[in-house]
């Protein structure tokens, strides 16, 4: 095997550990939004230190590759793809942080019905199932699977367009709430960009195995 494919594969293990990192840190932000865990909470903002450290490892990883191996065609794009792969993964390790935040900082628990009627955790289930499929994507080189993460992406912007409205009627009916849905209506927001940039991370897989920019481009 040649040293740059050595190098290469180690880059992708590398990366696969990350996501899987990243991946349990917005899993244990929703168990300790549901069971209002604050130790929880507490713990995913200790181990995103974790996923900082990743991301500088990958990326000086990508610079050495980058300035030593030169490489070309598909380790080219494989390289400038984990790249921002790399950062898109460590953004969301941030989301999965200011989730834990927002836990810290609520005094009462959310209330089972509040969850519920925002559709959180809804949000939540499609972004793990989304993230889930773009590592599958990537690990098997799958720019089907990859494609099949823009539509529902899609879902995720419907319920964070139409949470305002949610909010307003929510808080007509249980106004001793307000604090409890301001801090729902922020952690929607920050599951509209897990989506964001998972959607990301699919064009960068399809780049690198298609050749094929898809940013700004509607026809994917």
């Amino acid at each position: 095997m040649a040293q740059i494919e050595s190098e290469i594969l180690q880059l992708k293990e590398e990366v696969i550990n990350m996501w899987v990192l990243v991946n349990a840190q917005l899993r244990k932000a929703k168990l300790a939004m549901i069971d209002f865990d604050k130790d929880l909470a507490w713990e995913v903002i200790v181990k995103e230190k974790r996923v900082n450290g990743y991301e500088l490892k990958i990326d000086r990883d990508c610079e050495n590759i980058l300035a030593i191996r030169t490489p070309v065609a598909v380790d080219l794009r494989f390289v400038l793809a984990v790249l921002k792969i790399n950062n898109n993964l460590e953004r969301i390790g941030d989301i999965a942080e200011g989730i834990a935040k927002y836990i810290i900082h609520t005094e009462a628990k959310f209330s089972t019905e509040l969850l519920k009627s925002s559709k959180v955790l809804e949000m939540l289930e499609v972004g793990f199932s989304i993230l889930d499929d773009a590592l599958a994507a990537f690990e098997n080189e799958n720019t089907m699977l990859a494609r099949g993460i823009f539509q529902r992406d899609e879902f995720l912007d419907e319920i964070n367009k139409s949470a305002i409205e949610f909010a307003k009627a929510y808080l007509q009916e249980h106004p001793s709430e307000t604090d409890e849905l301001l801090h729902v209506l922020s952690i929607i927001r920050k599951l509209e960009r897990v989506g964001d940039q998972t959607k990301n991370i699919a064009e960068e897989i399809i780049f690198y195995i298609e050749a094929k920019v898809l940013k700004h481009n509607n026809d994917k």
